[in-house]
């Protein structure tokens, strides 16, 4: 595997892939193998199954396989399944062959990594089912595990979502405290537009209407609504579209499976939520030995 279609459009590229699977790798071997050792198995070859234990959405097959790989170069490893499929329980979603020790040896971090990001996959397809038929994205948010953000992100692109910024450097986006520190929102766009660099998108956070209006007067590129009554919600999207309907509209906080739908007919653009990453499940997924 050369690339992996990834976030923000673009891809992680091998190198990167690779030095984040060696690193999950010395952290589980450590000195050794000792009971994959110990039978003596360097020499014998073997095959394995990847079995879905319940019903979800798949992802993370391509990087399990590079876990293999990275083991053992000539590992075949097979997925039955595309990424974004919806398997059921019991279903086989691939088939392994190679050296039985790096089969024994990578299971553990391979089965983590994908029953991660699976989870994180099958939450993200569950709210994206609720607004499906509305022209409303749901995008994730930086609330992510450290140094885990890419494939976490890479999870919810599975799941149908929109990656919102990988990091700080991707846009200008003013929460409450910056805000606060800036003195308004008036003043902190002003300031952000004699420093930042052009093309970069500026989007502010708002959680009053009079915000609203003065994120409005200093032309924002953004507004985020962010734990608004729907009530309130829906006098600063109607204040907004006849101001600038340029201007495009998130709702973000508290976000549930309830409540999606309701924020989303509202009419906004956007609806950012950290719940797919933050509160998914792991997917049950299993290796077993077959020869």
């Amino acid at each position: 595997m050369k690339r992996m279609q990834a976030v923000s459009g673009g891809v992680i590229s091998s190198l990167l892939l690779d030095e984040w699977i060696k690193e999950w790798l010395v952290e589980d071997i450590g000195r050794g193998d000792r009971t994959t050792e110990a039978l003596l198995l360097e020499e014998r070859m073997g095959g394995a199954q990847w079995v879905c234990k319940e019903a979800g959405i798949i992802a993370g097959l391509t990087i399990a396989a590079r876990v293999f790989q990275l083991l053992s170069p000539d590992l075949v490893f097979i997925p039955l399944v595309e990424e974004g499929a919806m398997c059921g329980a019991g279903q086989t979603i691939a088939t392994l062959e190679g050296s039985l020790a790096a089969l024994l040896t990578g299971e553990r971090v391979a089965l983590n990594m994908a029953m991660h990001l699976s989870g994180v996959a099958t939450l993200t397809r569950q709210y994206v089912e609720q607004i499906r038929d509305l022209p409303t994205q749901l995008v994730d948010t930086r609330k992510t595990t450290p140094g885990f953000r890419a494939l976490e992100k890479y999870g919810t692109r599975i799941g149908g979502a929109m990656n919102h910024r990988m990091g700080l450097d991707d846009a200008v986006m003013l929460k409450e405290n910056h805000i606060a520190a800036a003195g308004g929102i008036g003043k902190a766009i002003a300031q952000v537009r004699r420093t930042v660099p052009y093309p970069l998108s500026i989007e502010v956070e708002t959680e009053s209407l009079e915000q609203v209006e003065e994120a409005i007067a200093h032309q924002a590129d953004i507004i985020m609504l962010d734990n608004m009554p729907s009530v309130e919600m829906r006098s600063a999207v109607e204040m907004i579209r006849a101001a600038n309907p340029q201007i495009k509209i998130e709702a973000s906080g508290n976000i549930t499976l309830k409540t999606i739908r309701a924020i989303a007919e509202i009419g906004m653009d956007y609806i950012s939520t950290s719940a797919p990453i933050t509160r998914s499940t792991w997917l049950d997924l299993s290796m077993r030995i077959t020869s």
